[in-house]
């Protein structure tokens, strides 16, 4: 774990230097995790909200980190499950089928007008928000992010080999995508 991470912790614990500490943390990481956090819900102010609740559970529960992880991951483990947390939860609200979040999705890139990606990208994005769930997280981390399969075996709770064949699985589905999309 960074040294900066170690002391971001530490002071986090400490309620003198908490305040100031939360403030590094966000800074330190906010970008990161608002980009893990719209490649799985795919609209800017959901993001937001979703980013906003992650914060606050760190807040809440920094007591319990038990250092085990490294922060980094720590936080994009949160993050990940608030994210699919916020798409269940839109599920139920709109009575989707619990495996079809991709139409709610898709709808959320074309109509976000912070989205500026050019027809390629229109596409890529189209390919993976097909992919089922896990597929789709895994292709992100691995893709996007660059994030290691250890590190991603934390943020998941899963095995590395799992993670491989999931990243395997959702490589050949958006290549057959883009493929058949010409």
């Amino acid at each position: 774990m960074p040294d900066s991470d170690q002391n971001i912790i530490a002071d986090l614990k400490d309620e003198n230097k908490r305040d100031l500490a939360f403030h590094m943390l966000v800074t330190t990481y906010q970008e990161r995790l608002y980009w893990h956090i719209r490649k799985i819900v795919m609209n800017h102010d959901d993001t937001d909200d979703v980013l906003q609740n992650t914060f606050l559970k760190v807040w809440r529960s920094i007591d319990k980190f038990r250092e085990e992880s490294s922060l980094y991951t720590w936080l994009y483990r949160i993050a990940t499950n608030e994210s699919i947390t916020f798409l269940n939860s839109k599920k139920k609200k709109n009575m989707m089928p619990l495996n079809d979040v991709s139409e709610y999705l898709l709808e959320n890139l074309m109509s976000d007008p912070y989205f500026n990606g050019d027809e390629i990208q229109i596409k890529l994005q189209q390919a993976i928000i097909r992919l089922p769930e896990k597929q789709r997280i895994v292709f992100n981390m691995k893709y996007f992010d660059e994030m290691k399969y250890d590190d991603m075996a934390e943020v998941l709770d899963t095995s590395v080999g799992a993670l491989k064949a999931s990243y395997h699985h959702a490589a050949k589905k958006v290549e057959e995508y883009l493929k058949n999309t010409d």
